[in-house]
């Protein structure tokens, strides 16, 4: 979506004019000279972020985050204008010589696409474990942007920002509409009352039921406003999800009384602090309610398995701000099935001894989607289950990365190798990954230092996101020292997707193993910054399979890792198998 004339916004929430956009009379001469600057590639969050600051969907913010703003979001939810703005938005970079003060820079997408001019008004830096820890409430680094935030810049950028090309989507353009657009349509309907639905899932009949209860209860328009940037790694990709809402849009809702509206946020899964977030967004689209679910934005559970945030959290988090964002929080409630009466009831109104259906979301994904069984139509329409079902092919069939972690020479390579014979054996084709091969034909250049190992490691995990989202099986084997980067890249693949294998050696076994001789002359001082000896190794906090290499020969430990894989639904087994 290219604008062609001047982009001027005033939010009903911050009251700012937002004009940031170049208007069309100088966009030649403009563009000419932002060619003539240095670039600074952005990633896809940060382009996201600069598509709702360009047309107020972060109103009244108009800039990637300043110090001063940063810090009093940080500590109090708050801009240091006052206004609410419980999220950062800041454009993270590495230091460099073209990172100076007054500077102009081009922004640039992953394509090279030049989007913006930033003029550079401040440069600060900033604290990963302090955002993590006020932001998210944890240093866990099963948090997905606890673990991504690992590979940001070391400072912050922000300044003025002349916004020459949003970024181009393909798809769907004609539900892609601004807040100034969202806002006309809303207009449209003639009604006071807008209750938005946030989501990045598919729909299912409960939220169908809800989301025409809610609009109901407000005598109002529903606004249905998926999520389309970035969200929680493992979702449903969005082009699956919207064909679904459209199809219920246009067959199963009033036409007056829904519009359907496509969000480019990139989500943080922040909980609370996301679930007001969402609301002052949702503002400034021109939304006076918004429908706020169980466990509202959360990442699920932690590395020991517990809930990141309590379930009710985000709910209580902006009931407290609705006089002063002028936002109604809609309780998502508990919603049951009644089998024979065929209807929903919410919970707490169906006596004991009432007969009630449900299918919990672990259901939906094992149960039937992996397993190709189509959801049955008291549970979801037949429309989206058929969807689903062209989406989620047998488990079999589904993309699987085994990842091999442990010190050198620990018997990662080896297991790995035995691994590949018997998925083959079983039917299912696998590519394998070796760190040192992987070195020597894909990271060629790069040395061992932990910024090279950090890039070598996402490269992998690049590539076997890709492997896994085209429904592949990888097997990767490298030492991957950090956890950080290890849990990046069980993101990037996601990680109902993603096994974690730990080849647990003791250091004196791999050096007795080490027919390269490297832990001796790492001993001896000739190299540095060699894993085990003078760098550490982060060993897993909770990888779904340990090894012992010692006790246990390689094909032993493969078999091991072949039943975990054949009980998770990845590999068929053998007719001889099911028998035993």
């Amino acid at each position: 979506m290219t604008p062609t004339t001047t982009s001027t916004l005033i939010s009903p929430y911050g009251g700012r004019l937002i004009d940031l956009t170049v208007p069309p009379a100088t966009l030649d001469e403009t563009k000419a000279y932002a060619n003539r600057l240095p670039s600074l590639q952005i990633p896809e969050r940060c382009a996201c972020d600069l598509e709702l600051l360009a047309t107020g969907g972060f109103s009244p913010l108009d800039r990637f985050m300043g110090q001063a703003d940063y810090e009093r979001v940080l500590n109090e939810m708050r801009l240091a204008s006052g206004h609410l703005f419980p999220i950062p938005v800041t454009l993270p970079v590495d230091p460099g010589p073209l990172i100076r003060l007054d500077a102009d820079i081009t922004l640039r997408n992953a394509k090279n696409e030049l989007l913006a001019i930033l003029t550079i008004e401040d440069i600060y830096e900033w604290d990963r474990e302090e955002a993590a820890q006020k932001v998210f409430g944890t240093l866990d680094l099963r948090h997905p942007l606890v673990a991504e935030m690992h590979r940001w810049g070391q400072v912050n950028l922000s300044g003025r920002l002349q916004v020459l090309q949003l970024p181009i989507h393909y798809d769907f353009q004609n539900l892609r509409l601004t807040p100034a657009e969202t806002r006309a349509r809303l207009e449209s309907f003639n009604r006071q009352n807008v209750v938005a639905f946030q989501t990045r899932n598919p729909l299912h009949r409960v939220h169908e039921e809800l989301t025409k209860r809610a609009a109901q209860e407000v005598n109002g328009v529903l606004l249905l406003h998926p999520v389309v940037g970035l969200t929680k790694p493992g979702d449903v990709d969005h082009f699956t999800r919207v064909r679904t809402y459209k199809e219920l849009a246009a067959r199963y809702y009033d036409p007056g009384h829904i519009l359907l509206s496509l969000l480019p946020l990139a989500m943080r899964m922040a909980g609370p602090r996301e679930a007001l977030w969402h609301a002052v967004i949702r503002r400034n689209y021109g939304a006076n309610h918004l429908i706020v679910g169980r466990d509202h934005a959360s990442p699920g559970v932690d590395s020991t398995g517990k809930p990141f945030y309590g379930p009710y959290d985000a709910q209580e988090v902006v009931e407290q701000f609705n006089d002063e964002l002028g936002v109604g929080m809609v309780p998502f409630r508990e919603l049951v099935y009644l089998p024979e009466e065929k209807r929903y009831e919410e919970a707490p109104k169906v006596a004991e001894y009432v007969l009630t259906a449900s299918i919990s979301s672990t259901q939906v994904r094992n149960d039937y989607l992996n397993a190709g069984r189509k959801l049955p139509d008291w549970f979801t329409r037949r429309e989206v289950a058929d969807i689903l079902a062209e989406t989620y092919p047998p488990r079999h069939r589904q993309g699987v990365c085994i990842w091999f972690t442990g010190l050198s020479g620990s018997g990662k390579s080896t297991t790995a190798e035995v691994l590949t014979v018997l998925l083959l054996e079983h039917g299912r084709q696998v590519t394998e990954l070796d760190g040192d091969v992987v070195r020597t034909h894909l990271s060629k250049g790069l040395g061992f230092g932990k910024e090279d190992r950090d890039v070598n490691i996402r490269r992998i995990g690049f590539v076997a996101a890709e492997i896994v989202r085209h429904g592949g099986g990888v097997i990767c084997a490298a030492v991957s020292p950090y956890r950080a980067t290890r849990n990046d890249v069980r993101n990037m693949v996601g990680k109902d997707r993603f096994v974690e294998v730990f080849v647990d050696t003791p250091l004196d076994v791999c050096e007795g193993r080490d027919v390269k001789g490297m832990y001796a002359k790492a001993r001896r001082g000739e190299i540095t910054g060699f894993t085990g000896i003078d760098d550490p190794y982060e060993p897993p906090l909770r990888a779904e399979i340990k090894l012992d290499a010692v006790s246990h020969t390689p094909e032993e430990n493969a078999r091991m890792i072949l039943d975990n894989l054949i009980r998770q639904g990845f590999v068929r087994a053998t007719t001889l198998e099911r028998v035993n």
